[in-house]
Formats: structure tokens, C-alpha cells, sequence
């Protein structure tokens, strides 16, 4: 697999954005991670739209990101030693789940594994990205299309933490039912990835229609 390269400044790739509506995709560590780079291939289709990716270190067990068009951020590019000096060495410097929720206008994870689901309803933030959703700004749009095995989804305590992600202001794009990977049948399979891409146009179209003050903007 190729290695992601370093991350030299944060703030200046995010400000080099050639889009309008700036979405930033979350990737977590369900097998249905393999499809982001259809799913970043399809949102970069949509007119004025700029996209970045922030994954957990487990996700990367199921895709490239080599693969994927854009910029991908993980742990390694705010905490490993190596980076941590080029990001943040004083306190002046930015920091990079700050910028990222500062830098997009819509955050859609997608997937969103059992795991980290439930470090969301509880307000555990231990990675980049879970950091990134403890500092999102509600007044902005943050999707969720969970994936995970059936048995997981039908777990009692699967609908509690949806429910409270729901309360949060988030929006569920829900999941469907297929055959998965591990050979069961039922519901948990990721929604298909024209239907999040629907989602996010309809918000951007909302966006187009009653635009935000200070929206894209990285502060």
C-alpha cells in the first residue's frame, strides 16, 4: 500500500479549495470503506463541490488511499511524531480537526462502523476523526450512514445511540438490506452510494437557495 504523504501545512491545503460547497467525507472501519473512492469520485462530479477525507486508522484496512482523489487526513497527520512538529509546535500553530470542521460545510461519514457509532453517542473523540465530530459546528449539516453486521444493527443498544446521534442534529442516511460480506442476510449493508450522493446535492441545493454566512470558509 502506498504511504500517505506528510501533511507539510494543514491550513494552506485547505485553503487551496477550489470549490464552493466543501464537503468532507468520514470514513470509519466497516468494510464498506471500499467504496469511498467511488463515493469521492461521484461527489467531485457535482457542480462547485471540493472534498477532503478524514479516515480512523482501522478503515484503512479496507481501502487504499492512494486510491482516492483528494486529500485523505488520518491520526498520523495530527499526532505521530514526524508530523505533530510540522502541524503543531506552539500554540499558535492550527490544529487540524479545528481546521477541518472550520474548513467544510457538510461532514458525511460514510460508513459509520458499530465502534465508532458508539464513541459518537458518548462523546468519546480519541481519533481524528471522532475530534473533528466533538468539534463540529451544529449549525452545519453532519450525515451518518451507519454499516455494520445484522446481528450488530439489531442489537438493542444500535437504535439508542442512532436515536441520540439524531438528537445531536445529525442526519441518518439509513442502511439497506442485502447479502454482506460476512455471508448474512439482512439489514446493515451501507446505503448505496447514489443515494449519499443525492443526500448531499439536496443539502447543497438547500445551501445554494439560503446561503450561509461565512460558509467554506477556513478561520
Amino acid at each position: 500500500m502506498q504511504a500517505e504523504s506528510p501533511v507539510t501545512s494543514p491550513k494552506f491545503d485547505l485553503l487551496d479549495s477550489c470549490g464552493k460547497f466543501r464537503v468532507l467525507v468520514g470514513v470509519t472501519g466497516s468494510v464498506a470503506a471500499l467504496k469511498v473512492p467511488l463515493l469521492v469520485s461521484q461527489l467531485l462530479e457535482l457542480p462547485g463541490v471540493d472534498v477532503r477525507v478524514v479516515t480512523t486508522e482501522h478503515a484503512k484496512h479496507f481501502y487504499n488511499p492512494a486510491d482516492v482523489a483528494v486529500r485523505v487526513y488520518s491520526d498520523t497527520h495530527e499526532w505521530e511524531v514526524g508530523y505533530q512538529t510540522e502541524l503543531w509546535s506552539q500554540r499558535s500553530d492550527p490544529v487540524l480537526h479545528i481546521e477541518l470542521r472550520r474548513w467544510a460545510d457538510l461532514f458525511v461519514i460514510a460508513p459509520l462502523d458499530a465502534n465508532t457509532l458508539g464513541k459518537i453517542a458518548s462523546g468519546i473523540c480519541d481519533n481524528l476523526l471522532t475530534c473533528v465530530v466533538r468539534a463540529w459546528d451544529t449549525s452545519r449539516p453532519l450525515l451518518f450512514c451507519p454499516a455494520m453486521n445484522t446481528a450488530m444493527w439489531y442489537h438493542p443498544i444500535t437504535s439508542r445511540q442512532v436515536d441520540s446521534l439524531k438528537e445531536f442534529g445529525y442526519v441518518e442516511i439509513p442502511c439497506i438490506a442485502k447479502k454482506l460480506v460476512c455471508g448474512d442476510q439482512g439489514k446493515g449493508a451501507m446505503a448505496e452510494v447514489s443515494t449519499i450522493v443525492d443526500v448531499v446535492n439536496q443539502f447543497i441545493q438547500k445551501a445554494a437557495e439560503s446561503p450561509q454566512e461565512g460558509a467554506g470558509q477556513v478561520l
